[in-house]
């Protein structure tokens, strides 16, 4: 890649993975600078020439020990406004987990559509596309925004790991819910192709209401099989044990949670330490920081989602399809 037609930027808060990034890449981060004022306010700006360049800018969008959610918003937005400004050809925003996703529709009255005010403030300040993984809703991710969208999906990284060590066995793929079953298929057919087996699917009855879930019936068969369970988060982590708790119950040999965030908040190491838990798959879009160490390495399998997003920039700056990056031919990413 021409490091004089493209710029490859990535804020403090997820300089590690921008540097993951940038390996795959084969071009080195370009230099910024943030500075931090007494009063709490702060300022970004690039220390390199912009001008004309195709120009990505990595932040991912959780709250951390250092900074809240809110925070890396403003900071993203802020240095994309100055790329703007510097003269950039164009700016991608490459957001591997994007904030407020789950608030993409009025559940009550006078609700906020915050996904909607997100994609607003984006387009505000010029950002010309924006990248982001396994969003809550893909539909209303893409109908928010009026800037370009592309989005990125693990399964292809869930399909290599689990046809790796449950090649031998029988498996099924489990949506913690009926709205992920979308998701749910997706996998399903990704390690169908990868298994070279036919895999089934089975979903659990779930519904929410104010921060109470009820409902807890199993559809499809899962006795005498390895289940995986896939959601694109995990936040407390009680979505996730319901379902494992009744996979055990119908008779499953083994199960997996995965997905693609990993937030753990709340008691979610507690629920995560339960042995009907095999494993926990995510990817690295989130550390998990705060999971305790003898959790994570007992249980937790962080995969690297780096090569997603390189092959996804060296193509978007090439002028290459995305939709080809995420069929089930994944030879790209594993190269």
């Amino acid at each position: 890649m021409d490091e004089d037609l493209i710029s490859l930027f990535a804020l403090n808060s997820s300089r590690a993975f921008g540097e993951s990034v940038s390996l795959r890449l084969g071009i080195p981060l370009s230099a910024h600078e943030e500075r931090e004022f007494e009063d709490g306010e702060h300022k970004s700006r690039p220390l390199v020439n912009v001008r004309g360049k195709d120009v990505f800018v990595i932040q991912s969008l959780y709250h951390d020990r250092q900074l809240s959610v809110n925070d890396k918003l403003c900071r993203l937005l802020f240095f994309i406004g100055a790329l703007v400004d510097a003269s950039a050809k164009r700016v991608t925003a490459v957001v591997p987990y994007l904030c407020y996703a789950r608030k993409e529709v009025k559940t009550q009255p006078r609700d906020p559509v915050t996904t909607r005010y997100i994609a607003s403030l984006f387009e505000a300040v010029g950002t010309h596309r924006i990248i982001a993984q396994d969003v809550h809703n893909v539909a209303a991710f893409q109908n928010a925004f009026r800037c370009r969208t592309e989005h990125l999906e693990a399964r292809g990284l869930f399909a290599d790991y689990f046809s790796g060590i449950l090649r031998d066995q029988e498996i099924v793929v489990v949506s913690p819910d009926v709205g992920g079953m979308k998701r749910a298929e997706r996998l399903r057919q990704a390690l169908s192709l990868a298994t070279g087996k036919s895999v089934p699917i089975a979903f659990m009855e779930k519904q929410r209401s104010k921060g109470v879930v009820t409902g807890g019936a199993l559809v499809g068969r899962v006795a005498d099989r390895a289940a995986i369970i896939i959601d694109d988060l995990i936040s407390t982590g009680t979505t996730m044990a319901r379902a494992a708790k009744a996979c055990c119950e119908s008779g499953a040999t083994k199960v997996y949670a995965a997905a693609s965030h990993g937030i753990f908040v709340g008691e979610a190491g507690n629920v995560l330490a339960n042995p009907a838990l095999e494993q926990v798959i995510i990817t690295d879009s989130i550390p998990p920081f705060r999971l305790g160490p003898a959790l994570v390495a007992a249980k937790l399998v962080v995969l690297d989602s780096a090569s997603l997003f390189a092959e996804a920039i060296r193509r978007i700056h090439g002028g290459g399809s995305i939709v080809e990056l995420l069929e089930p031919q994944r030879d790209l990413l594993l190269g």
